[in-house]
């Protein structure tokens, strides 16, 4: 994927820092109100999330979603590549193709070193420094 945050990302750091702070499982149309979506679009959200083995799903009447684990050491990058897919740093920055390698733009260095400086900081960044929105 290109280098992008989305909503679904943003809402997905939203639903792991919500379920981080509940003992207890949360029914969807709760998480979805607490992190600011629909209960449609939290689905398509927290699959990935399942996925990966951070949230875990129980249908039904007395179901919900519930913190798999400690989140705390998740980190940011690994959230947004679970929910956009793995970052590929040979993108161009001018077009939405493969870099030239051979024939790079005026841009080429600059942006591959901020490109780089930026994933580490998100791959540094762990869920347990963020704040939730009730601390904003």
């Amino acid at each position: 994927m290109r280098l992008e945050i989305t909503r679904r990302s943003d809402l997905a750091i939203r639903a792991l820092l919500a379920l981080s702070e509940r003992p207890d499982r949360t029914k969807a149309a709760q998480l979805a109100e607490a992190i600011g979506t629909s209960k449609g679009f939290l689905n398509q959200v927290m699959t990935p999330l399942v996925q990966q083995g951070w949230v875990q799903s129980d249908p039904g009447p007395t179901g919900g979603y519930a913190a798999a684990g400690e989140l705390g050491d998740v980190s940011v990058l690994a959230v947004i590549e679970a929910i956009e897919g793995p970052v590929d740093t040979g993108r161009c920055v001018l077009e939405d193709r493969a870099c030239a390698q051979r024939e790079t733009c005026a841009l080429h260095r600059p942006w591959s070193r901020a490109r780089e400086h930026l994933l580490g900081e998100l791959g540094a960044q762990r869920l347990s420094s963020l704040r939730t929105t009730e601390d904003r």
